[in-house]
This record gives structure tokens, sequence and C-alpha cells, in this order.
């Protein structure tokens, strides 16, 4: 089975047509997904071929779980497979799938755009946080809070696809299953994120966030038995070290902040490790981009949050808080649009963060990525007025600067399991 060169051009060239497809990202995982786990893409200009990171010359991309097959450059562009390697449905996780830097296109206008990306990440990352902490100033109710946050993702994706703006997922009750245990994931991380949030500072919320790297090297190793080099075992220690003396010296510590920030960290890296291991193979569904990935499992998210929600919180709760903030001076009006702004600024910034980071190269994810936690921290000082301590200060510095090193020792240090090559001329046909 092969795949001529024309073919690839079209889906290609498609995906170029509109930054803001859904096609894009597609091609990108594509492209990552080929050079991780077969090396049968030879990546050199191909001229009908004007997506601006990527130019791939590909004959048939074939994944481990699927190698008797076969996977098609379509198939892959369609359901992203997973490989085993890299997560790439998180863009924000340390376990991400990026593009190796031999193949990123360092053209002025693809640098000119992705810059633009990442500042509209940043402002509606910023946006999300500080509107966030504001819903739960007025109403201290996280459970109903995260719940409602992912609701609104819905109406969004909704329009996208009742106008063919997107292509609509296609599921059965197989995928459905086979996804219901990384919704959970996701919908467990966004709550405990959510209530660390309402009980603490964000700057410190984020710190703890940063120790991502060790509970994913901890479940690799006990749950997997999968073991990464020294370099990247010794990265761990500042992010330790630094975490720790911001939380000794954070002025507005609570334990529920900490277990709440912590617990967060754990999903986020059992999710992003579901994404490479339990699911590798197994059939997701089509046209399951990664955004509309994102979409299915925040719905799926919201749906098993919401009875936790009720019952934890339940209507009692929820009004006693609503009639609370209304006595506070808050109007029916204001909480509404804090809630729903929140809620939109959530599910937005996700999407702009897989165009910006499915076309970047690890040491770009790790800078953006740390670039971002800063920003977050110093801007949510500036409007919350938080207190922040020397060492406390301190402290987070250390413990961002690790998860740097996390990403950077990585990246250089693990070595991605050769495959066989099995790479044929893309222009020849079948």
């Amino acid at each position: 089975m092969r795949t001529s060169s024309a073919f690839v051009s079209l889906v290609c060239l498609a995906a170029s047509a509109d930054a803001f497809s859904a096609l894009q990202p597609r091609c990108a995982y594509a492209y990552a997904y080929a050079y991780a786990s077969t090396s049968t893409c030879s990546y050199t200009a191909l001229s009908a071929v004007k997506l601006p990171t990527i130019k791939p010359k590909c004959s048939t991309i074939t994944s481990p779980s699927s190698r008797a097959t076969g996977t098609s450059l379509q198939q892959v562009a369609n359901s992203v497979p997973m490989d085993g390697s890299c997560d790439p449905f998180d863009p924000e996780s340390d376990e991400f799938c990026t593009v190796p830097a031999d193949a990123i296109d360092g053209s002025l206008k693809r640098t000119l755009r992705l810059t633009g990306l990442f500042a509209i990440w940043y402002v509606l990352n910023i946006g999300y946080n500080i509107g966030n902490k504001r819903v739960l100033n007025a109403l201290p109710i996280p459970w109903t809070a995260a719940t409602v946050e992912l609701f609104f993702g819905f109406p969004y994706v909704a329009l996208l696809w009742s106008t063919g703006l997107r292509k609509k997922p296609k599921l059965s009750m197989d995928n459905l299953k086979t996804l219901s245990s990384q919704a959970f994931f996701l919908a467990a991380t966004h709550v405990a994120g959510v209530i660390s949030f309402g009980a603490g500072a964000i700057s410190f919320t984020h710190i703890l966030k940063a120790t991502e790297p060790v509970w994913s090297a901890l479940i690799m190793a006990v749950g997997f038995k999968e073991y990464l080099p020294v370099p990247v075992y010794l990265s761990l220690i500042p992010i330790l070290g630094g975490v720790g003396l911001a939380s000794m010296k954070e002025l507005s510590f609570s334990w529920l902040a900490l277990t709440a920030g912590l617990l967060s960290a754990v999903t986020s890296a059992a999710k992003a490790i579901l994404s490479k291991k339990v699911l590798d193979g197994k059939p997701l569904g089509e046209n399951m981009t990664p955004a509309n990935m994102f979409a299915v499992l925040t719905i799926l998210g919201f749906i098993f949050i919401l009875p936790a929600s009720l019952l934890i919180e339940g209507p009692v709760k929820v009004t006693a808080a609503y009639t609370a903030a209304l006595a506070a001076g808050y109007t029916k009006i204001q909480l509404f649009r804090l809630l729903s702004i929140s809620g939109f600024l959530y599910y937005l910034y996700n999407e702009v963060a897989f165009l910006a980071l499915s076309e970047v190269a690890p040491v770009t994810h790790a800078v953006t990525n740390t670039v971002k936690r800063v920003v977050i921290i110093l801007a949510s000082v500036l409007v919350f007025r938080n207190p922040v301590s020397k060492l406390g200060a301190i402290g987070s510095g250390i413990a961002i600067l690790g998860a740097t090193m996390y990403s950077f020792a990585k990246s250089k240090y693990t070595v991605k399991p050769a495959a066989a090559d099995t790479s044929t001329d893309a222009s020849t046909t079948a």
C-alpha cells in the first residue's frame, strides 16, 4: 500500500489553506507520529505542499500497533493513532508530541504567525486564570464553577459542527468507552486545579502544577517499569526543592490548596500517560482531530463531573453562595458574565495552544511553557496584590527552572525506540 505524492500534497495543501482550520494540526500530528514511530518519512521539500512548518514526502506510515496492515498519512491525520512515545492531546503537557527541530521552517512568515499565536495564547491563558479566580471570589463553590466552565465549551463546538466549519466527530459506544477514562482524568485535573485556585493564590497553584514531570516519572516507573536516563531524574531535584521552599514560605498557604494543586498535577500526568500507553492503537472514531478530541473529552468530562458536583455542593450550597454574592453587590448579569467568560476562555486558550504548540520543536515548547507560567504568576500577583515572600519567589523560580530543565533533559537524553524503515518513494503509486 503506497501513497502518491499528489495525494500527500492535497492533504497538506488543504491544511495550509487556513491556519486556524482543523486540518492543520492534523498534518502536524501526522508528521510527528510518522517521525516518532517509524522513520518512514523523508522530509524533503515538496513544491505543492505549502504547510509553513512541515513539508513531508511520505510513503505508507505505520504505527507499532498497525504495522501488519499499514496506516496511510490520511489515516494518521484523521485519527492520530498513538505510538506510545508522546501525548498528542494536551499541548501544555511536558509529554506533548512536538516537531523535530530539523523539520522546522524558519521563515519570517511562520515566525510572525507563531508569535501572534503565542501572544493570543498567553492573553487567553492570563484571562482565564484571572477570570476563574474572580468567579471563585464571588462564588466560592469550585465544583460548580469547574462544571459550568467545562459546559461552556459545548456551545462553541456545537456552532462549528452545525455550520460545517469543523467536521463532526463520529463515535461509536466502544469509542466513547475507550475515551471515558481520559475524559475522567481531564475533568479531575480541571476541578482539582479550580479547587486549588479557590483555596490559595494562583501563583501557588501554578508552582504546584510544575511538579507534573515528577509524577509522570513516578507513574512510568511504578506502573509501566519504564525508566528515564539519570540526567532526566536529576532535573527533578530542583522541582521538588523549589516547590518545597515555595510551600514553606507561601503567605497564602492552605492544605487544601496544596493537596488540590498536587492532585491536579498527578491527574494531568496520568492523563498524558494514558494518551501514550492505554489508547495506543485503539480506534477513537472518525474525524477525531486533536481539536475534536479535546471537544469530546471536555463534553464527557462535564458529564462525569456533573453528578459529583451536585452531590458535593448541591442546590442548597449553590443557592447560599449565589444569595451571598448578590448580597455582596454582584448582579445576576455580572455573575453569569463571570462564569461564561471564564468557561469560554478555558476552552479557547486550549484551542489556540493546539495551533501554536503543534508546530514547534521540543526546546521551543519548553521555553514557551516556562514563559507562560512566569507571565501568569506575575499577572496574578499584579491583579490580586497577593504578597510574595522573598524565599517563596526564589523557590518558585527554582521549581519553574527545574521543569524547564526536565523538558530539555528529556528531549536530549530520552531515545525513542527505533523502528524498521519501510519507506518507499512517495512519488510511486500502487
